[in-house]
């Protein structure tokens, strides 16, 4: 007999990189549960649009996840403002496109940053005050990248499959606590870290209403393993069976060697001057 699925009414969430995109959506596929949202991101004016759109008593704070100190204040005025955490959403995240040896140094670090020590961050800080209650759930958002290597976005492929590995170790380490997790592991999603990207063959772009779904699904019925679009879970299992040469002839079928390496540069211009003026921001402030 099918397990029921979790009421999530009443819960509190808090969602890093929340202002924008699938962490939006998320926001709102919660919101629409009845769900007590709580916005972080960098940009702390957005959030705040984004939380008075939301209503139901959604609340924004800046959130800088490379930063423990922001990433505690950030769920303790969650907790202060919506009562105890119920679901963390490591959401936030950011990926450069380029050739693996034209990638500068900093680049390399800002992504492990956001991408890595963000995720971790957010664990070592919302997992105990679970722990303690006996009850919680923290979704971690991952990629197919982080289950194979896409010629475009090495070191953000490094990042995801760490985050896989990390959210499977946490999972071993915390059952029987109370404490759930799930991995989400997105294709190409249609926000603006795929803008100018080709379109792949074989699996659909989805939306970020699609994730936001999936997170909730996954919350509501306890599962760890969540790809979005499905079906990229059946390949992803089918190229486990496959030798190294046979894994690669699938991945040239489906583009998978160019879909990020073709990039019209154009059109992803805005998003990669965003994120540097991002982190030009923060090592004033750092510097400060």
């Amino acid at each position: 007999m099918a397990k029921e699925p979790k009421n999530l009414g009443g819960k509190v969430a808090a969602i890093t990189g929340g202002a924008r995109g699938i962490g939006l959506a998320t926001a709102k596929a919660m919101t629409a549960r009845g769900m007590r949202v709580s916005i972080g991101d960098l940009d702390a004016e957005l959030a705040q649009k984004a939380a008075e759109e939301l209503g139901g008593g959604a609340i924004a704070s800046e959130l800088d996840v490379t930063d423990r100190a922001s990433f505690e204040a950030f769920i303790d005025e969650t907790e202060r403002s919506l009562g105890p955490l119920d679901v963390l959403v490591n959401n936030a995240g950011i990926m450069p496109v380029g050739p693996f040896l034209e990638e500068t140094d900093e680049t390399a670090l800002r992504q492990i940053d956001i991408n890595v020590h963000g995720v971790i961050y957010g664990m070592k800080i919302a997992i105990p005050r679970m722990i303690e209650r006996g009850s919680g759930h923290v979704v971690n958002l991952a990629s197919v990248a982080g289950k194979g290597g896409f010629p475009g976005v090495a070191t953000y492929c490094a990042g995801k499959h760490a985050v896989v590995g990390v959210s499977e170790a946490v999972r071993a380490e915390t059952q029987d606590t109370g404490v759930e997790l799930s991995v989400v592991m997105p294709s190409f999603v249609n926000t603006e870290l795929i803008s100018g990207a080709e379109q792949p063959r074989g699996v659909k772009i989805a939306e970020p209403e699609d994730v936001a779904d999936a997170i909730v699904h996954a919350i509501e019925h306890e599962r760890f393993d969540v790809f979005v679009p499905r079906e990229v879970g059946v390949i992803n299992k089918f190229m486990g069976f496959l030798p190294r040469r046979g894994r690669e002839a699938v991945a040239r079928a489906l583009k998978a060697d160019t879909v990020l390496t073709t990039i019209d540069d154009k059109n992803r211009a805005a998003y990669e001057e965003r994120i540097a003026r991002e982190t030009a921001s923060e090592r004033e402030r750092a510097e400060a």
